[in-house]
C-alpha cells in the first residue's frame, strides 16, 4: 500500500464544522441589542422634547452625528 495513495476511500480530511447555532444566536443578540438601543434613544428623545418644548436633534443612525430636522409650523 502506497503511503501517498489518494484513491484510498478511508483517507479523509476533516474540515472544521461551522457552528451555525452559535452564529445565529450571535446575530439574534446583536439584533436585540440594536432594538434596545433604538428604543432607548427614542425614549430619550421623547423625554427631551417634553422638557424643553423644542425638538431634540435627531441622531443619524449610521454616523452617530446630530442632524437638525426642520418641522413646518
Amino acid at each position: 500500500m502506497d503511503r501517498y495513495d489518494l484513491s484510498n476511500d478511508s483517507l479523509e480530511v476533516s474540515m472544521a464544522k461551522t457552528n451555525f447555532q452559535y452564529e445565529k444566536r450571535q446575530r439574534e443578540l446583536e439584533k436585540k441589542r440594536k432594538a434596545e438601543e433604538k428604543a432607548r434613544k427614542k425614549q430619550e428623545a421623547k423625554l427631551h422634547k417634553g422638557e424643553g418644548g423644542e425638538d431634540a436633534p435627531a441622531l443619524d443612525e449610521d454616523s452617530g452625528e446630530e442632524t437638525h430636522q426642520e418641522h413646518p409650523a
